[in-house]
């Protein structure tokens, strides 16, 4: 599959307003891909729709290969969520919180086991994977959460602010595992509200006002709009509205 996500004039209307109007846009398999905007730009209402979770008003999309209007079941399924506020029980380990959601995706004992092994190994979590999950360091439970969005081996990966509240070093660290899924054919769709860290992605677009107002790779867009970083072109292009883009 060339392409794990495809867009056509996707529009999400509540009421007289527009959450999202008419957005067009492409993913590549293996691609990371940044979805930038400002609070209330629509990014996610856009999501919601790219997860299943919320019908569009009008326009076309497919997320893994599947029709978001009428194969929103199998999304779900190809696809692992991780949002910014950590949503894993506290009370409960590491590995009784990647237990119970393996169990949710109905994996088999035997091969969920060797799967939370596999995942505790590779983001580094053995030391922590007893523990109760509220006591783990932000940074951790970070980990934990994505160990969680990762069970099930999904097709395409949705982080919404995978890394807010984590110090710097830590943040370097994480986009270093993101790198590693991407290298293995994981699609990563991510929203950050850091600007050096959409730098790390392959291609971003910008939404404001429910629209995308520019799209490409990150130092193209500098280039394009003549600007000496990406925030300072986020800016430019949001002041402006998307007029010149």
């Amino acid at each position: 599959m060339e392409n794990a996500v495809v867009l056509d004039r996707l529009t999400k209307r509540f009421g007289r307003f527009t959450a999202v109007d008419e957005i067009s846009l492409s993913v590549r398999t293996g691609e990371i891909f940044g979805f930038l905007g400002a609070n209330g730009a629509g990014k996610t209402t856009a999501i919601r729709m790219l997860c299943g979770l919320l019908l569009p008003t009008s326009g076309s999309g497919s997320v893994a290969g599947f029709d978001i209007y009428r194969r929103s079941e199998q999304i779900k399924l190809n696809i692992g969520y991780m949002s910014q506020k950590f949503s894993l029980y506290g009370d409960l380990t590491g590995y009784e919180n990647l237990w119970f959601y393996g169990s949710v995706y109905r994996i088999p004992a035997g091969s969920l086991k060797a799967r939370i092994g596999e995942l505790a190994s590779s983001l580094e979590l053995e030391e922590f994977i007893r523990r109760p999950a509220r006591s783990l360091p932000t940074g951790w439970r970070q980990r934990l959460a994505l160990a969680a969005a990762l069970l099930h081996r999904p097709r395409i990966l949705f982080l919404d602010e995978p890394t807010g509240g984590v110090d710097p070093v830590f943040r370097r660290r994480f986009w270093e595992i993101l790198y590693r899924l991407a290298d293995g054919g994981t699609t990563l769709f991510v929203t950050t509200h850091y600007m050096d860290e959409a730098e790390f992605c392959g291609r971003i677009s910008i939404m404001h006002q429910g629209r995308i107002v520019a799209a490409g790779n990150p130092q193209e867009l500098m280039r394009t709009y003549g600007q000496n970083n990406l925030q300072d072109t986020f800016v430019h292009l949001i002041s402006r509205g998307g007029a010149d883009a």
